[in-house]
């Protein structure tokens, strides 16, 4: 069994992607004749499936704050809600809405943008079947 990487390591590695074009599209010589637009439908965004199982190895972190009861945060002083139970379509828009910066603590934020939509429907799954 792999360990997930803890999010110091997973950030420094997102922070080192190169975010460059694919010099493919450069090598590709200039259209001499505009293209007639192509049809295209409304693109439906498509909904990862969550593994629990994968969402399991993924939430370790996320037990050292929601995980204790009556756990007090110093980035400002607040409660942190146990998330265990909620449903797994609120778990993954908030998630979506940390990386989005829609909703603001930093600490959740940082966490949240380590993650893909795969891995936030898998932790979104797993954490709903927590009692």
């Amino acid at each position: 069994m792999t360990r997930p990487l803890p999010l110091a390591a997973c950030l420094a590695l997102v922070s080192a992607l190169p975010f460059a074009a694919p010099a493919q599209e450069a090598a590709q010589p200039a259209a001499t004749e505009p293209a007639a637009p192509a049809a295209t439908a409304p693109a439906t965004p498509v909904v990862p499936v969550g593994n629990p199982e994968t969402g399991r190895l993924l939430t370790y972190t996320c037990q050292g704050c929601h995980g204790i009861t009556g756990y007090k945060n110093a980035y400002p002083s607040f409660k942190v809600p146990l998330i265990g139970g909620q449903s797994a379509e609120y778990l993954a828009q908030a998630l979506h809405d940390y990386q989005q910066g829609k909703r603001k603590h930093p600490t959740m934020q940082a966490q949240a943008q380590s993650f893909s939509d795969q891995d936030i429907a898998d932790i979104a799954a797993f954490l709903s079947t927590i009692k």
